[in-house]
């Protein structure tokens, strides 16, 4: 496309502005390991200052600039974003000397960044405090999103439109819930931040301590996954726990505007909602099956049967990933219902990852109405969600986002397999990182950290596109995109 028409300088403002606000948050991680008298101080104030400066190049470069975006500035502002926040996020990891190498460092942030929960490392009880809270954190921004937060607290940017918005929320279809995208935001991000802090609460009465339920809050609520302990929520082995996260790994699978207007007493939403309908209807019956399943052929008792078995349904559904049992060494039958879950993902406008429920329920109608016209050749068959016809733009997007799945489902196996895994494990890691799950399956059930480098970049690479699900990253390699 002609320079004239492309606001590069508001691409750098912008980037510049959110690298300045990242590096304040490692500064507050700094704090917490001065608190706690660890030894990765100075690690965070290096980082801190390296991304700051940054951060400060890149806003004075884009002074002065108009304040325009149109939609090619908000897929590429989008995009970078994801990829700078993730490769600066890697700098406290990789200072701090826990891992190996930048590689392992920047496939750690992106998994955090991403919400995805895979991790390279081996012993997360090693780490010191602050870097134990930067992975949370880091998750925490992920989940509700970086742009989303942008906007909601950087308003003397005064560039937020709904362009920004919807080119990172998930999902098939946004509901606006406000006119103007900054209260939009605010809205958004008040709710979720009530919400962790509720949990926060309920976790510490329930035996964790402040930090460990901190940490866990802010990872549930982004249904990220990372853990404080080796063994994720099992380190508790406690019914109270297990069911309070359970509830609100499920919140967060729920979209948050659905949440916002029933709180504001708009309850009559939750019945008109079919998604949320659909979300709840599987979450039950998958639930009832795995556990009925986990009785009879894991040998378990009737009550461990149910709280393993709708813990790692709500879990894996809501691409959340913590874990009660290592569900690897279970019978092939049992895993394939976990597997089933894994192309789902929950509702869209939530924190979750993969295809979501709602694209599942459209892809329902379309096929219910095609069998209808084979009867019917010439009637005219809308395809109502909520009550409202979707246009037929949307319809196109849904069959494009699938295909492009299924395509970039077959070519990473084929990559993962070409880098010397075997099917079973290159089909997990592709699900794990693009559904942005954390698990996956035969050797990479919990820890990625003998994946082959390349393949930590090229998995990195699809957590993004997972995130950020598929056109928002694949549009930036389109010579339509930058021609026009």
């Amino acid at each position: 496309m002609p320079k004239s028409l492309f606001n590069i300088r508001i691409i750098l403002r912008f980037l510049g502005h959110l690298l300045i606000l990242e590096a304040m948050l490692m500064l507050i991680c700094g704090g917490i390991d001065f608190l706690f008298k660890d030894h990765t101080q100075l690690v965070f104030l290096q980082a801190a200052g390296l991304t700051f400066c940054a951060g400060l190049f890149l806003a004075l470069n884009g002074m002065h600039a108009k304040r325009d975006i149109g939609k090619h500035e908000s897929f590429v502002i989008v995009t970078l974003v994801w990829v700078l926040f993730s490769l600066f996020g890697a700098l406290p990891f990789y200072l701090s000397g826990y891992f190996n190498s930048f590689t392992d460092a920047f496939f750690e942030s992106m998994s955090g960044f991403s919400t995805t929960g895979s991790s390279v490392l081996v012993d997360v009880e090693i780490l010191s405090k602050g870097i134990l809270f930067w992975r949370s954190l880091i998750q925490w921004l992920g989940g509700m999103g970086i742009i989303l937060l942008s906007l909601a607290i950087m308003p003397m940017l005064k560039i937020g439109n709904y362009q920004l918005l919807t080119a990172e929320v998930p999902g098939p279809v946004y509901d606006k819930i406000h006119p103007r995208v900054t209260v939009a935001a605010r809205r958004l991000w008040f709710l979720y931040s009530g919400l962790t802090i509720l949990l926060v609460v309920l976790l510490r009465l329930g035996g964790m301590t402040l930090f460990d339920s901190i940490c866990h809050s802010l990872t549930t609520m982004a249904t990220g996954g990372f853990s404080t302990k080796n063994t994720s929520i099992a380190h508790w082995d406690s019914a109270y726990i297990e069911g309070v996260t359970v509830l609100f790994m499920f919140l967060a699978g729920t979209s948050f505007v659905l949440l916002y207007r029933v709180f504001c007493g708009k309850f009559y939403k939750i019945k008109q909602n079919e998604e949320f309908k659909a979300y709840f209807y599987i979450v039950l019956v998958s639930g009832i099956v795995l556990s009925t399943a986990l009785f009879f052929f894991a040998d378990l008792s009737p009550v461990k049967a149910l709280r393993t078995g709708f813990f790692q349904v709500v879990s894996i559904i809501t691409t959340t990933g913590f874990t009660t049992a290592d569900f690897s060494v279970w019978v092939p039958g049992i895993r394939f219902l976990l597997i089933v879950t894994m192309f789902f993902g929950a509702m869209s406008g939530s924190t979750s990852g993969n295809i979501k429920i709602g694209r599942i329920v459209l892809y329902a109608k379309i096929s219910h109405n095609e069998l209808k016209r084979d009867v019917h050749p010439n009637a005219v068959l809308p395809v109502f969600f909520n009550g409202r016809a979707m246009p037929a733009t949307l319809i196109y997007g849904l069959f494009g986002f699938l295909f492009f799945y299924i395509l970039l489902m077959i070519l990473s196996v084929g990559i993962f397999f070409a880098m010397g895994l075997n099917m079973e494990d290159s089909l997990g890691v592709f699900l794990t990182s693009f559904g942005n799950i954390g698990p996956g399956l035969g050797n990479y059930f919990s820890n990625f950290f003998d994946l082959p480098d390349i393949a930590k970049w090229y998995s990195g690479f699809l957590m993004l596109v997972g995130r950020l699900e598929i056109y928002t990253v694949f549009l930036l390699f389109s010579r339509t995109f930058w021609r026009n």
